[in-house]
């Protein structure tokens, strides 16, 4: 029996149960109960599929309920209701209400088992054509919710008007709304089991408005005419360990800018960005997230909307165009990826339905005080869920190469950045978050199985063990791990004054006895110049001369270690001052010379990278590495092999400004060796000492090898050597 009360106060958990037709029995008769809720409404039609109209009459439940009782059955299909709000205000559309739900039981099954990875398909706001009308099918979890109504442009964001189907215990509401569209905006009015009203933007919507606005706006991801095929093709075959990546990470928003100072949109950065990453020789873009967020000075790293790109620069078949001119022109992209926490705004996760349903709730797991933010739950499946089909989404509908997973080492350690007694152990007794750890593992199975080609790259800051070894071998499963020790090491080391740098060689040598423990990237990133640690530049000792040998030096050691490469942006050609998210990069030093020559220096070392099979094919295998001497503290020079399958590179570099003369060292074979790269070269403004081509060897011992170089070696340079 329904329940009048709920009727006439509109509070009812359950509105197909009472709006909508469905067959009853009145005064001994059978017939189809015709029901509407119309707010406002003075008169008001069923109009019929066969073209009978019925008028509906006000209700006894209250003055905006209208219903009518039909003799007899009817198979109908949905039918449109004609509605007279007075003042010559007449409108007619389809009844929500009329329509069977979207979600089969294996979908809702399958969220709440925690293995739906296309789940972004189903929950969300999806255009489509259901029972012949056009429309938008919108479902959102939310298990605690006693009510949840869509609200929106096209209802005046009314949520008695559109309140959504519960569907039992799998706490999924949904809704096929047929009078909204793309571009529409709207949120989730959730009704908690307390009584709150919450207004909630849509976890998994595409699009988002503009900050400081927070509605999800509908959006269609089915438009877009990709031209990447012969890309991911490529992709699926390629051997990423084996593969030379030199990435250039960008934050979108401060790489250039307008004039006026507005930002580049996704389709300006397209017809901007892709070409410089071409000239430079740059063939991997990094980009710090898009996900929306609301606080730009975050960076994109406290976000409120996992499965929508940024409005800042456009919408999402803007972005696609970016991803796409990028795989057109020979250039892999990675995104910045956000699991390990999302911000308190009241809008998005947090309390979504009234209970700590994304998060914990005990503080001791569910608080990251550092950031001022929240912990994923990762051991309630329909989280799990939530945070791998995000990834996979990313890979799936925007083409994304890879996932850079910010924050690993908070995500993985309870205590992290905790004190006694403030976090708990796992269920052993232990620090590891085993939750979150079997997320990770889950991502990066389905990923490689579902995407072959694709990858993940960990930000984790500690020793954890097998970051970057297969799940099925015990590891987390990411393809490379960032090499956090060697990016502080090397910073230190240069930003001593030279004459200190003998005191310091261990700084240079460290990295190299767990060099091949796991598959590592170099990163030089845009941490690394902010926050009053300075710019590279800035880091760098000694006069303006110095400081741009010193940089070229820095940026030439990076390339000639093993590992894959990442420079933040303005690192190529001397940013001066720190960077600021609000502000482009100081493009008018490229106007002085020794940024020019900088410029330069970083072009050709790309491409001498690219160009060398000998500095990536053996990157992660100890035999792609040899010193040659590393313990001439004196002069402070070091001297390394860099090896392929097939070819080798020698590489001497003097750490400080002295010129060494006569400096000799063992070679593998006789011959003529080629100077491959010279970073004193005066068309990187340097001064030109160095080989003037090559040297040949002689027959004289050297570091255990029968014939040597007799070298010059340039002041705060280098030499990169081939026979």
């Amino acid at each position: 029996m329904e329940q009048s009360t709920d009727l006439k106060n509109w509070r009812h958990g359950d509105p197909f149960s009472v709006l909508g037709v469905r067959p009853v029995r009145r005064g001994g008769q059978s017939g189809l109960l015709f029901r509407a809720y119309l707010p406002g409404a003075e008169k008001v039609e069923a109009l019929l599929d066969d073209g009978r109209r019925l008028s509906l009459e006000r209700s006894g439940f209250g003055s905006d309920f209208f219903e009518a009782f039909h003799l007899g059955s009817h198979d109908f299909s949905p039918y449109r209701l004609k509605v007279d709000f007075g003042r010559g205000r007449c409108s007619s559309f389809y009844d929500a209400y009329s329509f069977q739900p979207v979600l089969g039981e294996l979908d809702l099954f399958l969220w709440n088992q925690g293995n739906h990875y296309r789940i972004y398909d189903k929950l969300g706001a999806h255009p489509m054509v259901r029972q012949g009308v056009k429309g938008v099918h919108f479902a959102v979890w939310a298990p605690s919710a006693v009510r949840v109504c869509l609200v929106g442009d096209r209802n005046f964001w009314d949520g008695r008007r559109l309140p959504m189907r519960p569907r039992g215990a799998s706490g999924v509401w949904e809704i096929f709304a047929p009078h909204f569209r793309p571009g529409d905006l709207y949120k989730f009015e959730v009704v908690t089991a307390s009584g709150e009203l919450l207004i909630k933007a849509d976890p998994m919507g595409f699009a988002m408005e503009l900050r400081p606005k927070t509605a999800s706006a509908v959006c269609d991801l089915d438009r877009y005419a990709w031209g990447d095929d012969q890309w991911l093709a490529a992709r699926a075959g390629r051997d990423l360990l084996s593969s030379p990546m030199a990435v250039y990470e960008v934050h979108l928003g401060s790489w250039r800018r307008k004039p006026d100072g507005r930002w580049l949109s996704y389709r300006e950065a397209a017809d901007q960005l892709v070409p410089y990453l071409k000239d430079m020789g740059f063939n991997w873009l990094e980009l710090m997230p898009l996900a929306e967020h609301p606080f730009d000075a975050s960076w994109g790293y406290q976000v409120t909307g996992y499965y929508s790109v940024t409005s800042r620069f456009g919408g999402p078949d803007d972005f696609r165009r970016l991803v796409d001119r990028c795989h057109q022109a020979g250039i892999g992209v990675i995104l910045d990826w956000v699991p390990a926490h999302f911000p308190r705004d009241a809008f998005a996760l947090e309390s979504f339905d009234g209970t700590h349903l994304y998060e914990h709730a005990d503080p001791r797991q569910g608080a990251h005080s550092d950031w001022g933010t929240l912990v994923f739950n990762y051991g309630r499946n329909e989280v799990k869920n939530f945070l791998v089909a995000n990834a996979l989404f990313f890979v799936d509908r925007y083409h994304i190469d890879a996932l850079r997973v910010d924050a690993v080492a908070s995500m993985i350690y309870l205590d992290y950045s905790r004190q006694e007694g403030e976090w708990i152990p796992n269920r052993y007794g232990g620090r590891e978050n085993l939750e979150a750890l079997e997320m990770l593992k889950t991502l990066n199975t389905k990923l490689y199985e579902l995407f072959p080609g694709a990858m993940t790259i960990a930000e984790e800051s500690t020793a954890f063990p097998a970051v970057s070894r297969p799940v099925h071998l015990g590891g987390l499963g990411f393809m490379f791990k960032w090499n956090m020790g060697w990016m502080h090491d090397m910073l230190d080391f240069m930003s001593k004054d030279p004459i200190y740098r003998r005191y310091n060689m261990e700084r240079l040598t460290f990295a190299l006895l767990y060099a091949f423990h796991e598959n590592f990237c170099l990163p030089l990133s845009h941490d690394e110049v902010v926050h009053g640690k300075k710019s590279l530049w800035d880091r760098m000792p000694g006069d303006y001369w110095q400081k741009c040998a010193n940089l070229r030096l820095l940026l030439g050691y990076m390339y000639a270690e093993p590992g894959k490469k990442l420079l933040f942006m303005g690192g190529e050609f001397g940013q001066i001052s720190e960077w600021d998210h609000s502000r482009a990069l100081s493009w008018e030093l490229l106007e002085r010379p020794e940024h020019q020559g900088l410029q330069k220096f970083a072009r050709d070392l790309n491409r001498l990278y690219v160009a060398q099979p000998a500095l990536y094919e053996l990157d992660h295998d100890w035999r792609g590495f040899e010193w040659i001497d590393f313990r001439d503290y004196d002069s402070t020079v070091i001297s390394f092999v860099r090896r392929g399958r097939q070819e080798e590179v020698f590489f001497v570099f003097n750490f400080t400004p002295v010129v060494r003369e006569n400096y000799r060292i063992g070679v593998s074979a006789p011959g003529f060796w080629r100077e491959l790269l010279n970073s004193d070269s005066e068309v990187y403004g340097g001064s030109n000492v160095g080989l003037g081509g090559g040297r040949a060897t002689e027959p004289i011992e050297a570091h255990g090898r029968p014939q040597s170089l007799n070298l010059t070696l340039p002041p705060l340079g280098f030499l990169a050597l081939k026979r």
